[in-house]
């Protein structure tokens, strides 16, 4: 009889010093869910996620600030959060501030 484990597709992996690395998945959680506790706002979605040189993981995180309707005029802000090798949040900021339906231009 074996003792097979089944994952979700996201083997455990390690990094050079053989400890378990964050996953990118894990990263996206870790980052929203820990930026929605000191914010007391829901995120709207992560659209970046970067991996750091020296380990974990650097995020943009959307956020909603002020909710208006219509919802195209509500205020969004994206935060970068940074998150530790075993996915820690050890800082953020506020990089942007802008109406929901704003494009941004090239």
């Amino acid at each position: 009889m074996t003792n097979d484990r089944q994952d979700d597709g996201e083997a455990a992996r390690t990094s050079a010093s053989g400890s378990p690395r964050l996953t990118a998945r894990d990263a996206i959680r870790g980052a929203a869910v820990q930026l929605a506790e000191l914010l007391g706002a829901q995120p709207d979605s992560v659209s970046a996620l970067q991996p750091r040189d020296e380990g974990g993981w650097v995020a943009d995180v959307e956020v909603v600030e002020i909710e208006r309707i219509p919802d195209t005029s509500s205020v969004m802000a994206t935060y970068r959060v940074t998150l530790d090798p075993r996915g820690e949040l050890v800082g953020y900021e506020r990089t942007r501030r802008y109406a929901r339906g704003q494009l941004d231009r090239t």
